[in-house]
């Protein structure tokens, strides 16, 4: 039996593949849950239609994780956490922390689940993760972990003062 897939299944096919599966997982897993039509001529003629459209939609799609990912990259993400004084943290940064970051920063929202975080962040100090936004966009994303409470000299203020000054507070 020919089915044309509507969603992507893992080792089977993409969206909007055309595979032949046995009958009975054709009839009785793939099409009653929605994940398969039947491969006729009018099921194709309508996925030819469908193919445009989820094209169109894939490239505006494509072009504002682009213009994420290029703002993403440019900025040092501050999470704050707990810590004590020898900079050990008080539990660890999660994608959830970082992702609560990036939406305050910048505001863009960003699903925990397509961050790849660091092994694990105990500690303070600079880390990078990667968020996965596409197949073809994923930026590396900069990010430092302060002390909840510390003060820190951003790069434009450190780069202004002269030589041997110190930080007034």
């Amino acid at each position: 039996m020919n089915v044309i897939l509507l969603d992507h299944i893992e080792r089977l096919g993409d969206k909007y593949d055309v595979v032949k599966v046995r009958d009975g997982y054709g009839r009785n897993y793939l099409i009653p849950r929605g994940l398969a039509i039947v491969a006729n001529k009018t099921n194709l003629a309508r996925v030819e239609g469908l193919k445009k459209q989820h094209a169109k939609k894939e490239a505006a799609l494509l072009s504002t994780y682009r213009e994420y990912a290029a703002k993403l990259e440019a900025t040092l993400i501050r999470v704050t956490a707990k810590a004590g004084e020898s900079g050990r943290l008080f539990g660890s940064v999660t994608a959830q922390h970082l992702a609560d970051a990036i939406l305050a920063q910048t505001g863009i929202a960003v699903e925990r689940r397509i961050i790849e975080m660091p092994d694990e962040v105990k500690e303070l100090g600079h880390y990078e993760a990667r968020i996965k936004f596409h197949a073809e966009v994923t930026p590396t994303v900069r990010f430092e972990v302060v002390a909840e409470g510390a003060q820190t000299t951003t790069a434009t203020e450190a780069d202004t003062r002269p030589d041997g000054v110190a930080p007034t507070e």
